[in-house]
């Protein structure tokens, strides 16, 4: 009966222990600005009084009250102040002018912080077979690094990886889901 107990305690326990992170709730366009809100509820029980709070932070470089600023040279400024996603064409990997203009922004980052190295991961939409999104992620990845190198950027600090249609920035067979899938991503190692 004390072993079942001691059991069923340690498992309550462990399930409690287990507490998912923070879900961001911040959303990026396709430019690389960010915007977030966060809310924040206090409940005093003593006077039943609630009293909510909002943070808003515009981040094209300047925040609001209450809002810490972003470290130079981080990932969320690069995420935040230039942006990490280039979007592609359906079954296409060369990049356009919004994909270039992104593309410049992030050569100067990368030439400004130099001890910083980078991944780009290629995706896809869920069309086409799984060898032919391996493939057509990897040559957009490719291509992104390549006009990042042509700009200035150190090859050796530049890795490229294909997922394919493995890892969708957002689930649906829809228009709405493919645009968003069929992109690179700049990610800071």
């Amino acid at each position: 009966m004390l072993n079942k107990f001691l059991i069923s305690s340690f498992l309550i326990l462990f399930v409690a222990a287990c507490k998912s992170p923070p879900i961001d709730t911040g959303t990026t366009t396709g430019s690389g600005t960010t915007t977030e809100t966060t809310d924040t509820t206090t409940t005093t029980d003593t006077d039943d009084t609630t009293t909510t709070t909002e943070e808003s932070t515009d981040t094209e470089g300047e925040t609001t009250e209450g809002e810490s600023s972003i470290v130079p040279g981080s990932p969320d400024d690069f995420i935040i102040n230039v942006g990490d996603r280039v979007f592609f064409a359906y079954e296409s990997y060369d990049l356009d002018a919004d994909a270039q203009e992104l593309l410049h922004l992030q050569a100067a980052w990368l030439k400004q912080n130099k001890e910083v190295s980078v991944t780009i991961e290629g995706h896809c939409d869920e069309r086409g077979t799984r060898e032919f999104n391996l493939a057509l992620g990897e040559k957009r990845a490719q291509a992104v690094k390549n006009y990042l190198t042509a700009l200035g950027v150190d090859v050796s600090r530049v890795s490229t990886i294909s997922y394919g249609k493995e890892m969708p920035a957002l689930v649906g067979s829809n228009d709405a889901a493919w645009d968003q899938n069929r992109r690179s991503v700049t990610v800071i190692n």
